[in-house]
């Protein structure tokens, strides 16, 4: 059962006083104008660390395996004064680090941390919380073995929830049992990638005690994250990146391994119970109708890595089941907020203000303050009432056979081309020109901008001349300007200047490098991103090939983005094969028939001034011979 704070410091924060209340002769909580303050000593906080004993036998020695979880937390904080817990669970503590700046966990001669990854600690120790940093199963000086979201990953974590409210048990390094006295047993769960990921599937087993979670570039279906409707992203992936994390030696978790690559169906692409386990909105371990806890949500429209089905499908699971939420979408690569230009201050406000209100009971309003903040160029957002933007306006634009892109029918047109593997610089260069390997349509300059927030539904009639082939279908804007260059260091650069947010220590500062947004003159941008195999158009788990020379439909939603096409530019519509930049796939070699006339892309814009007509130049435009669309740098792969 969650322990309950006392009841002075109750009433204090429900009525926001701005008088600390005192529990013995310490500092108390203490709440000013929505927030709590910095009243508790960085330096004196009690550091410890325990080990929290799992329901699972990841590594089959015939011991359940024990999550090792290094604490930190006000010197105050006991029976007479219970804190919430800020939980940052990581496979990545001893590999990669976390953070901009790639900190690893820093241990003393007694084992507990002496530097905490990120300003997690440093800025909300002092506000009266604890701060977990917990080892992943499998990983650190954690036991057990990684399994990919699975089994081990998922209730490692949420048997930490549990020792936090009493209902598992725990150790200290002595094998004395630890219990978790000082805490309200209230509970949040952050992080970047991964960590985000865990903080998604421990919320999806419905575990009480987690009151609110913040997914940063999170995945929340591991089959998206490695997946697009049976087109396979890499193969092997799986077993790939649980050694990665793994640094015990590699025989003790090589049948775990082997297992993964026997199981994930890298042959087919298809949809299978590997990927069922590992699926958060409706998956074997958890599913979207059991979350307990808020949720704030962080992703970017360009983050290729975690691609954004992974949050827009998630997010719209939480609003069918009215699950109190917030999100910020930007247009970086795979990048925290903490490094959105120019948002610093306020991301560390706002999240300040989301977990007094969801772990302390601080009514500050934030939940009732729209729910969405969106990137809308380089260094400018807006905030609107919810994401996608309501409604938005469902536009089907209709390819043609002379390559414009509008909105009537061209009947009895079609077009073809072969499923070669081509990368997207080789897709969208020169559209105006045929190619075998793609089409291409576009409008003519638009008469005014026109803003798409959603995911656009790419809508196809085909026909084979074999029984499957990969498409992909590409959404470009035309036209030259100034873009976010996500391309190029994920879309920042990392400044020597730093600022602070915490206190410090000598040994663990709260101070990070300030970075700046990477911008970059180009005469295109590739919008959104479609992919499926033609035999999973109808089920991911029952592949059906399209009988050859037949037309079938293939209908499919390419990956979610809010942008505006400009006043001036073009809207380009490519349709293809295998996009061999995000694909590790060959390409079929079939050849590709399209019924123009029963085919469209279908485009969420945001209500304004009506499209009652797609201009037409009466030229084909040719576009950009070599649109110099360098792939994103490598080393962004997971982290």
């Amino acid at each position: 059962m969650p322990r309950l704070r006392p009841a002075l410091i109750a009433v204090a924060l429900i009525l926001g006083t701005a008088t600390p209340v005192h529990a013995g002769a310490g500092p108390a909580i203490t709440i000013e104008n929505g927030r709590t303050q910095p009243v508790f000593s960085y330096a004196d906080a009690v550091r410890e660390h325990v080990y929290v004993e799992s329901s699972v036998d990841s590594d089959a020695d015939g011991r359940l395996d024990r999550v090792r979880v290094d604490i930190i937390r006000p010197k105050e904080s006991g029976p007479g004064l219970r804190v919430p817990v800020v939980i940052d669970e990581s496979p990545y503590y001893d590999n990669s680090g976390r953070g901009n700046e790639a900190e690893r966990k820093v241990y003393d001669a007694a084992d507990n941390v002496t530097k905490f990854p990120l300003y997690y600690d440093n800025f909300f120790v002092p506000r009266g919380y604890a701060v977990l940093n917990v080892d992943m199963l499998g990983t650190t000086r954690s036991d057990g073995c990684p399994d990919l979201g699975g089994k081990a990953d998922v209730l490692g974590g949420k048997a930490v929830i549990d020792w936090l409210n009493g209902r598992a048990k725990a150790y200290r390094a002595d094998g004395a049992p630890a219990v978790a006295d000082w805490t309200t047993g209230k509970s949040a769960m952050i992080g970047k990638s991964y960590d985000g990921t865990l903080a998604n599937a421990v919320a999806a087993t419905g575990v009480r005690g987690l009151e609110t979670i913040v997914p940063i570039s999170a995945i929340s279906s591991w089959y998206k994250y490695q997946r697009s409707n049976g087109v396979i992203y890499n193969y092997d992936y799986a077993s790939w990146l649980a050694n990665y994390v793994d640094t015990d030696p590699e025989a003790k978790c090589q049948a775990v391994r082997d297992r993964m690559d026997a199981e994930d169906g890298d042959d087919t692409g298809d949809h299978n119970a590997f990927w069922d386990e590992r699926d958060y909105i409706d998956g074997l371990l958890g599913d979207a109708s059991k979350v307990r806890a808020s949720v704030f949500v962080v992703h970017t429209t360009n983050d290729l890595n975690v691609k954004p089905d992974n949050y827009s499908t998630w997010w719209q699971a939480l609003a069918e089941r009215n699950v109190p939420r917030k999100i910020w979408v930007g247009q970086y690569q795979h990048v925290d907020p903490f490094d959105f230009e120019g948002r610093r201050d306020l991301w560390v406000d706002t999240l300040h203000r989301w977990f007094d209100r969801w772990l302390h009971g601080v009514r500050n309003g934030i939940d009732r303050e729209p729910r969405a903040d969106v990137q809308v160029g380089p260094t400018q957002w807006m905030t609107q009432r919810d994401w996608p933007a309501p409604h938005a306006l469902k536009v089907a634009l209709r390819p043609a056979a002379d390559g414009t892109l509008k909105l009537g029918r061209d009947r009895n047109a079609t077009a073809t081309f072969t499923d070669l593997a081509l990368t997207e610089s080789e897709l969208v260069a020169d559209v105006g020109t045929a190619k075998p390997g793609r089409v291409a349509f576009t409008t003519g300059a638009l008469p005014l901008s026109l803003r798409m927030s959603g995911a656009p539904v790419a809508d196809l009639r085909v026909k084979l001349d074999r029984p499957t082939s990969n498409l992909t279908a590409l959404l470009v804007d035309f036209g030259d300007d100034v873009r976010l260059d996500w391309r190029r260091g994920q879309g920042i650069t990392t400044l020597t200047d730093e600022d602070c947010h915490g206190e410090s220590t000598t040994a663990d500062d709260g101070c990070y490098r300030k970075v700046v947004t990477n911008v970059v003159n180009r005469p295109l941008e590739i919008v959104a991103r479609g992919w499926i195999d033609v035999r999973n158009r109808d089920s991911l788990s029952r592949p059906s090939p399209l009988p050859v020379g037949r037309y079938g439909q293939v209908k499919w939603q390419t990956l979610p983005h809010d942008y505006t096409f400009k006043k001036g530019h073009r809207i380009g519509l490519v349709i293809a094969g295998t996009d061999a930049t995000y694909s590790s796939e060959t390409g079929t070699g079939a050849n590709v028939t399209v019924d123009l006339a029963k085919s469209s892309v279908v485009l969420p814009f945001v209500l304004g001034t009506p499209l009652t007509e797609v201009p037409q130049d009466g030229s084909r435009f040719r576009g950009p011979q070599e649109p110099n669309l360098p792939e994103p740098e490598p080393g962004f792969t997971f982290f």
